[in-house]
């Protein structure tokens, strides 16, 4: 069980870099738990302000309920207390809530509580889905408004009176507007999160509307860059935001849009160029080509420092 209030937890990761950890498989798809141990123990040691477990990177999607209570209750082993560790829970209500309670026994200091599975609903539907969950747990909560799940300001601010741990919001759909109208009735009641694909391309004009952390995949594999690109956004270094955008983050960004799914698969990939293999994406996803993989690799051989990294490993 977490030892961190709902609202030390916003606070904690409100203040730091984001990331979600791949789930590594065996080339049979099952759970590779030594690769997990291996990655998160090695993700603790940068400077990065919690790791979210069975997340969207993690392939949450392609878990089955038991797995993702697993899953974290590895990564909470491994991380030792050194990062807030949070989970990822979704489907429908019931299952979602079967989740979070699974998680919370597992140790997980937060849950990310991801879209309804397939369908749409009203608003009033998706708030009794939120408070259901929020209710099955005493840990913090963080809804990731994307998708079928765009939960509008009165909504949330709903939520915020019946809900004292719905502690976080994570915009995945972009709309400035929309986030700013969140912001504006709510304040700092919540912890704002960037949660877009490749959340660095949004990461400066974002924080000027008070998101001051963001979730960033590729931590995973470079977070050496991951972590300084997140310093230059909270010092507004404009030039050296560019000059990751430019060389880096925008290149990587073209080879993910040739498929669908590669947001996942890129990732994955990433860690087989550092020499941290992590296995194939479950189906449905399709993991990249050897040349894509080929292109990713020299990107990652272009920035500084990227040769020693991977000598290291």
């Amino acid at each position: 069980m977490s030892k961190m209030t709902p609202q030390e937890m916003a606070a904690r990761i409100g203040g730091g870099l984001l990331s979600f950890p791949v789930t590594p498989f065996n080339a049979d798809y099952s759970f590779d738990e030594a690769t997990y141990r291996a990655n998160m123990d090695w993700l603790c040691g940068y400077d990065v302000a919690g790791l979210f477990a069975a997340g969207g990177t993690g392939e949450f999607f392609s878990l089955t309920p038991s797995e993702v209570p697993h899953v974290v209750k590895i990564a909470v082993d491994e991380t030792k207390g050194r990062v807030p560790v949070l989970a990822g829970t979704g489907y429908g209500t019931a299952i979602a809530r079967e989740i979070a309670v699974g998680a919370e026994q597992a140790g997980a200091d937060g849950l990310l509580l991801l879209p309804p599975y397939l369908t749409h609903a009203e608003q009033d539907g998706l708030a009794a889905h939120v408070e259901a969950v929020c209710a099955s747990v005493k840990i913090g909560v963080i809804v990731y408004n994307r998708d079928n799940a765009i939960l509008q300001p009165d909504t949330l601010a709903r939520l915020c009176e019946r809900c004292p741990n719905l502690v976080g919001y994570k915009d995945g759909i972009g709309d400035i507007e929309l986030m700013t109208r969140v912001h504006t009735r709510l304040g700092d009641r919540l912890t704002y999160i960037g949660g877009l694909p490749t959340a660095e391309t949004f990461a400066l004009p974002y924080l000027d509307m008070g998101v001051t952390t963001y979730s960033s995949a590729v931590f995973n594999f470079v977070p050496e860059f991951a972590t300084k690109f997140y310093a230059a956004v909270r010092r507004r270094d404009h030039q050296t935001i560019h000059a990751g955008l430019k060389d880096f983050v925008l290149p990587l960004i073209a080879i993910r849009n040739r498929k669908k799914g590669y947001a996942v698969s890129i990732i994955k990939a990433g860690m087989k160029v550092i020499g941290r293999y992590s296995g194939p994406v479950r189906p449905p996803l399709t993991d990249l080509t050897a040349q894509e993989t080929a292109e990713l690799a020299a990107l990652v051989a272009k920035l500084p420092r990227a040769a020693a990294q991977q000598a290291a490993e």
